[in-house]
């Protein structure tokens, strides 16, 4: 690829100093980006050193091959003075209309099991009728102030914190999930303010970022998230799905979580639990 010429467009420095950024959070020097996009060495680190204007083709490649998330690809376009490509319009624009309608059906099909569609920093968009339902057996749901944020839902001590069996390696298990599921494998700044806020909640154990493993042997290939109600232990673990070859900053920052029961025992209790909310909610709104 050949270097564009310096011609009216932004200075390149803030472009170079990116470039460089996320060589480091990849791990790649100027030689292996090299041989992996078919850019000269001596290309990139012209284009680092701000003494080269890359073109849009050059920018991309370097981006693919360094699995720049979508959204930094916008910046760092606008960096070297080229206009975005990846729309950034809202998860729920018309442009998302058939990926929204695939999760609503996906969704549903997962009842009476709880399902949510959250953003990249774990606020949610959407959900099933059985997530309020499954949540509200434990708290007033209405209560909590949206946007609501299902890390936060958890961690606070007034929401879901005090049902949360074996807390502390419930606790770690989330918070490094934070860091393995984040778009790009990047902590962005929102991310990180997240990670803050939860670290704020009393009784975070602080030493989440070391490996953790427990004494024994553990009984199930998963760290179960356990929510316990009247003395019971409801244990269940996530499937998370994203969407494949995204080409819109939000479809490759929406993400699907959907709650499987661990066990037999709390898939039948599970099934009794929503029965009997729903039969008491019935009664309610007959009273």
């Amino acid at each position: 690829m050949s270097v564009a010429s310096p011609g009216p467009k932004a200075p390149t420095s803030e472009f170079g100093d990116l470039l460089r950024y996320w060589r480091d959070v990849r791990g790649v020097s100027q030689l292996d980006l090299s041989l992996e996009a078919g850019v000269s060495q001596r290309q990139i680190s012209f284009i680092e050193s701000g003494r080269s204007v890359p073109g849009r083709h050059t920018i991309l490649a370097l981006a693919q091959t360094l699995d720049v998330p979508l959204r930094e690809r916008n910046a760092l376009l606008l960096a070297a003075g080229y206009a975005p490509v990846y729309s950034e319009a809202p998860w729920n624009a018309q442009e998302m209309h058939s990926v929204v309608r695939a999760l609503e059906r996906v969704m549903r099909q997962h009842e009476p099991f709880p399902a949510i569609v959250m953003d990249r920093n774990w606020n949610v968009l959407m959900t099933n009728d059985a997530a309020p339902r499954f949540f509200n057996h434990f708290i007033d749901m209405a209560s909590r102030e949206g946007p609501r944020n299902m890390l936060h839902l958890i961690f606070d001590p007034q929401g879901m914190r005090p049902f949360v069996a074996d807390w502390n390696n419930v606790a770690r298990s989330l918070l490094q999930r934070v860091y393995r599921e984040s778009v790009g494998h990047v902590i962005d700044d929102g991310t990180g303010r997240l990670i803050d806020e939860l670290l704020a909640y009393p009784g975070v154990p602080r030493d989440w970022k070391a490996h953790y493993a427990p004494a024994a042997t553990p009984a199930m290939p998963v760290i179960p998230l356990g929510f316990v109600s009247e003395g019971i232990v409801f244990n269940y673990f996530s499937m998370v799905t994203s969407i494949g070859t995204p080409q819109t900053v939000a479809a490759q920052e929406l993400r699907l979580e959907c709650m499987f029961p661990a066990d037999d025992a709390t898939e039948a209790r599970h099934q009794r639990l929503l029965a009997r909310y729903s039969k008491e909610r019935r009664t309610a709104s007959e009273l």
